[in-house]
């Protein structure tokens, strides 16, 4: 039997969805229109007042953010009630190692850890359920919703956060852990682990796993339930928007639902900004229209996706959006973590290196890999091998420190990366998405 966190607002009827949302908008439109400049001078740059916002047909007036945007008003600019008010933050890596910082009022975190018992429900959680968080802690909002919304659902947490395998499963066996929520690569990894331990499905005591954080195939989804004996869910967030739980798996497996009492969705053709209908690909955009510190209207997520409005056999109305198949920009998702090929040349020039390099992502036993290759300037090329490592091991440093996590590098010598006379390729993704 499908079970719902909320199930009025859950399977509420497209008008009772729409006139939250259009009551909503407004109030958004005026808020930041009073409280956050940026906003303001967008507005009037567009020829607009919140007195032009009636409902969400008008929502194309607005003008669209972006992540530039968010970059720009780095720390305060986009802030939505006084500091005093904010209780957290989150953060999420930008391209030269400036970051993304959300804020938090208690009310948003209310919000955010909701969604998340929505997404713990649909995967069959209780206040019987031991749930086994093993996503990253800290800034990383994977940990934190995840924490959240277990609370909110009266489940036994259990925040392990990410990495010590051997102590994962020992978690996940000895206090009988029944949902597991962390990347659906460590997922696999744990999966491999445990049949390497000598467990069979049937002995593991999981029952679903909501993953996330990261693209993942249908074919990696089916053995993953089949290594750990489980069903597995989706959840995709934003730390721009909440973090994980703006939309989340059902029962049915197709596709995500979008707390659409908390965040309206539209996909445009990124080139024109033009709104599209349900079915085409786009670029997912989203509003906020009820989050109070960090509120953002029209943001460009840049993942590539459709909507659609089609009945869901798990009975929920919520809109529904697909997997994201691809990104507008050069943003690469590594075990997790954001990565921009900027990052990763932004250390290579302060170490005194050209911006000949390629970047090697892989997916090696269901782990990703990250392999850096550079490029020595005539100046610095040697065939001393101590000399190679040592420079190899601050590079390693470097870029650990800028992406929050390691890759490996492989200095080369000049000129052997090959040049194109169109753009350069600088990435080359050999994992199976």
């Amino acid at each position: 039997m499908e079970r719902y966190y909320q199930k009025d607002i859950e399977c509420a009827d497209r008008a009772s969805i729409q006139a939250i949302q259009d009551e909503r908008l407004i109030k958004q439109v005026r808020h930041v229109w009073e409280k956050v400049p940026f906003y303001r001078h967008k507005m009037e740059e567009a020829g607009l007042t919140p007195s032009d916002i009636h409902s969400t047909a008008d929502l194309h007036k607005l003008p669209f953010i972006s992540k530039d945007d968010l970059k720009d008003q780095y720390p305060y600019g986009l802030l939505g009630k006084p500091l005093k008010e904010c209780v957290r933050i989150q953060s999420t890596s930008g391209t030269t190692g400036k970051r993304v910082v959300a804020f938090y009022t208690q009310h948003d975190i209310d919000i955010w850890e909701e969604c998340c018992a929505r997404a713990i429900v649909a995967a069959g959680g209780t206040d019987e359920d031991v749930v086994q968080i093993s996503y990253g802690y800290g800034l990383f909002t994977g940990g934190p919703g995840l924490n959240g919304g277990s609370h909110k659902v009266g489940s036994l947490t259990v925040p392990t956060s990410s990495g010590n395998t051997d102590r994962q499963i020992m978690f996940i066996m000895d206090l009988q852990s029944t949902i597991l929520c962390c990347t659906p690569s460590y997922a696999a990894y744990l999966g491999e682990r445990m049949k390497e331990m000598g467990y069979t499905p049937d002995q593991i005591p999981l029952k679903a796993g909501i993953f996330g954080a990261e693209a993942w195939s249908e074919e990696m989804r089916t053995d993953i339930e089949k290594t750990l004996g489980i069903k597995a869910y989706d959840i995709y967030g934003l730390t721009e928007i909440s973090g994980p739980g703006v939309s989340f798996g059902c029962s049915a497996q197709n596709g995500m639902h979008i707390n659409e009492d908390h965040f309206i969705a539209e996909v445009i053709d990124p080139e024109t900004g033009e709104v599209l209908p349900d079915g085409e690909y786009g670029e997912l955009v989203f509003t906020c229209i009820d989050k109070e510190a960090f509120p953002l209207i029209r943001y460009r997520t840049r993942d590539i996706c459709y909507l659609t409005h089609e009945k869901c056999s798990c009975g929920r109305t919520h809109v529904r959006m697909s997997k994201p198949k691809g990104r507008t920009d050069d943003m690469l998702i590594i075990r997790g973590v954001n990565v921009f090929p900027s990052q990763i040349e932004t250390v290579l020039m302060n170490n005194g290196y050209a911006a000949n390099y390629q970047i090697i992502v892989d997916r090696v036993n269901n782990t990703d890999t990250l392999d850096v290759h550079v490029e020595m300037t005539p100046e610095m090329f040697t065939d001393n091998l101590g000399e190679i490592q040592e420079r190899q091991n601050v590079l390693v440093d470097d870029l650990k420190s800028m992406l929050g996590l390691k890759a490996k590098v492989t200095l080369v010598a000049p000129k052997s990366i090959a040049r194109s006379e169109g753009k350069a390729v600088r990435i080359i993704d050999k994992r199976k998405i």
